[in-house]
């Protein structure tokens, strides 16, 4: 069921639909009639517009947002080197340091920094390729328990896909407001302004960054038809809000894995008013609608992929999210849990939530990951393995109570020396539970052989 069934505060309104061309005002006649850009504003506001795609991309594929604003992003002093005691430890290099490794990877929970805001809480993970020629992508975990104040970050590498896995975002963007919750996401895209404040205390999750010039779009359904996986009508969108403070902002702007700072004398949330296709949103994953095989065998696991990010190769993603929520397996005469498995596209999976269906022990837990490289081998483990094969099949609810997702990407994902090191949560015996795997074969021993046709 969705994790969001009552009624939004009015702070929080919002638009409903992917893709969709929206407009807002948050006064009346702040939003122009029947031209962009007017040679003197109604009431007095600035023009600007926000390109998200070249100005000559196709029209199915521009996106682009007209603003109304009491001053213009462009009245702002230069911008210098970030400095800070609480500067993350990442992004801090420029490129950084790759390391390519062939192991299965996988971490404990990432801690909460006590002390710093959502910008100086993200640390980076894992990634690929460069922002500065719009060709990668990178993985973050944040973890943070301070608001932003009067602190402002834009993001020039790519856009931010953002997923809570413990507390809540109240998340100020030039757009409007957005609430996002547990079970919830949101895509915060490239050069938009936004603030977080955290008005139920400390929070830990997981950023996708795609850094290039296509931008996430719901996945082509095929033979599914017209509905199913991620609805449109679902995804949620700010409407107008705007403040009129004139004490002083920081603006932190992150441009090629560097952070750069400045100090203007005016509140960047002044756009009064707005029309156009190129704006934050955000989706409860609960809405999600799930399906799967009603016979023998299960689909790949594309089939609960809630947003792609295209590449210039049909079918081959730069980054799809996709989530693995409750739901129902009935199939007959199948190995249920994930099969053992060597993908030519990279797995980064984490958990939001409760217990994988794959996974025992409690290696993987709420708010870790994982990491199975370009042709990395996983799958169950031991035990899972084993009660798999021998359980008693019949209809069964799996991942009650649980969410994981998984970040697949056509790159090789690179790890930082953080990730490896300074973190202090790889857990180096993660590949030994394959290793306690025992031999099934049963040539030796024809009397066990079944026929199950």
């Amino acid at each position: 069921m969705p994790s969001t069934p009552f009624k939004i505060p009015e702070k929080y309104s919002h638009n409903a639909g992917f893709g969709s061309m929206f407009e807002s005002e948050a006064i009346p006649n702040a939003l122009p009639v029947a031209c962009n850009s007017p040679q003197k504003h109604p009431l007095g506001l600035y023009t600007e517009k926000l390109s998200g795609t070249a100005f000559t991309a196709p029209r199915h594929s521009n996106l682009q947002s007209w603003l109304y604003r009491i001053l213009p992003s462009a009245a702002h002093p230069s911008y210098t080197p970030h400095h800070s005691a609480n500067a993350p430890d990442q992004p801090s290099q420029l490129p950084p340091t790759w390391l390519h490794i062939p192991n299965q990877l996988r971490w404990s929970p990432f801690d909460i920094d006590p002390a710093v805001d959502f910008v100086c809480g993200m640390k980076l993970l894992a990634g690929a390729g460069d922002p500065a020629v719009k060709n990668g992508l990178c993985i973050y975990i944040y973890g943070a328990s301070k608001d932003m104040d009067n602190h402002a970050f834009y993001n020039a590498d790519g856009d931010f896909l953002v997923v809570p896995q413990q507390g809540t975002l109240d998340i100020q963007t030039e757009l409007g407001n957005l609430l996002v919750r547990e079970n919830e996401i949101c895509v915060l895209p490239r050069g938009l302004k936004w603030r977080i404040s955290l008005p139920n205390g400390p929070v830990r999750g997981y950023i996708l960054e795609i850094c290039t010039v296509n931008h996430f779009e719901l996945p082509d359904l095929g033979p599914i038809g017209s509905n199913c996986l991620a609805n449109a009508r679902d995804f949620l969108a700010p409407v107008a809000a705007f403040d009129k403070d004139m004490s002083p902002w920081k603006i932190t702007a992150k441009f090629n894995h560097n952070l750069f700072s400045a100090i203007q004398n005016h509140t960047p949330f002044d756009v009064v008013a707005w029309h156009g296709n190129y704006y934050p949103y955000k989706y409860d994953l609960g809405r999600f609608n799930t399906i799967g095989s009603v016979s023998f065998d299960h689909p790949d696991p594309s089939i609960f992929t809630v947003l792609t990010c295209k590449s210039a190769f049909p079918g081959t993603a730069i980054a799809d999210f996709v989530i693995f929520p409750p739901r129902w397996l009935v199939q007959e005469d199948t190995f249920r849990p994930p099969w053992y498995h060597r993908n030519t596209m990279s797995e980064f999976m984490g958990l939001l939530g409760g217990v994988y269906d794959a996974k025992t022990g409690g290696g993987f837990q709420p708010g870790g990951a994982s990491l199975h490289n370009v042709f990395s081998a996983h799958g169950p483990d031991a035990e899972s393995y084993e009660k798999a094969i021998n359980a008693h099949l019949e209809p069964q609810k799996v991942g009650v109570g649980s969410m994981a997702f998984m970040f697949e990407s056509q790159y090789m994902i690179g790890v930082t020396k953080w990730a490896l090191t300074a973190c202090s949560k790889l857990q180096d015996d993660y590949n030994e539970h394959w290793q306690q795997l025992k031999p099934h074969f049963l040539i030796d021993n024809p009397s066990q052989t079944t026929d199950s046709k």
